[in-house]
């Protein structure tokens, strides 16, 4: 399966010297450039977190303790990653923490949420494959979903997701190539197409 054929859009890719700088600053108390940052990572994080939960008053309180742990943890940061990669990472495990707190930890019900609002993904195709390719996201476990969105849709690689997500890189492929299955398998079906096999009477 091509995902550029679907509308793939990656988030662009930040520059992790600018960052980098930002996290120096508010290493150093400096709460101006902490909120800077926040404007900056602010609909990143909602446009990733979104479609894994529709349930936004969580998805901010996740965001929001993220960015109290980046405040509290700025000096910790040691550069063997990039910026984006970390805060991805703390942003991750806050959601769990938060949907958990507010009775959504399944993966189950991770799963089959859907983006709080049309415009947290406005980047996203809206012609019919991409419907298609989003109803076949809103099946795949939590884990494979993540995976394919951090992926395709924020732009990291398989080494930065192993990070975020705290799992071995093989993992991280593994999930990929399963989610590509199920979704390979899946999406003629959301488009109404069958098998020719059986609509002609069997015959190939």
């Amino acid at each position: 399966m091509s995902f550029s054929a679907t509308g793939k859009v990656s988030m662009p890719v930040r520059d992790d010297r600018l960052d980098r700088e930002l996290l120096r600053l508010i290493a150093s108390g400096d709460a101006r450039s902490l909120e800077h940052l926040y404007l900056e990572y602010h609909r990143r994080l909602l446009q990733f977190l979104s479609r894994l939960s529709s349930r936004r008053e969580a998805l901010e309180e996740a965001i929001n303790d993220t960015f109290w742990i980046v405040w509290q943890k700025a000096s910790e940061f040691r550069g063997g990653s990039r910026v984006s990669t970390w805060i991805m990472g703390i942003a991750w495990r806050c959601a769990m923490k938060a949907l958990r707190r507010n009775n959504d930890s399944s993966a189950e019900a991770f799963a089959n949420s859907m983006p709080v609002e049309p415009a947290v993904a406005e980047s996203l195709v809206v012609d019919e494959r991409g419907e298609w390719l989003e109803r076949g996201m809103a099946t795949l476990p939590m884990e494979q979903r993540a995976t394919l969105e951090l992926a395709y849709f924020v732009g990291h690689s398989c080494e930065e997701i192993a990070i975020i997500m705290a799992c071995p890189v093989n993992t991280v492929k593994a999930r990929m190539f399963q989610a590509r299955i199920k979704l390979r398998n899946l999406l003629p079906k959301l488009g109404g197409v069958t098998d020719s096999r059986h609509s002609s009477g069997g015959h190939p």
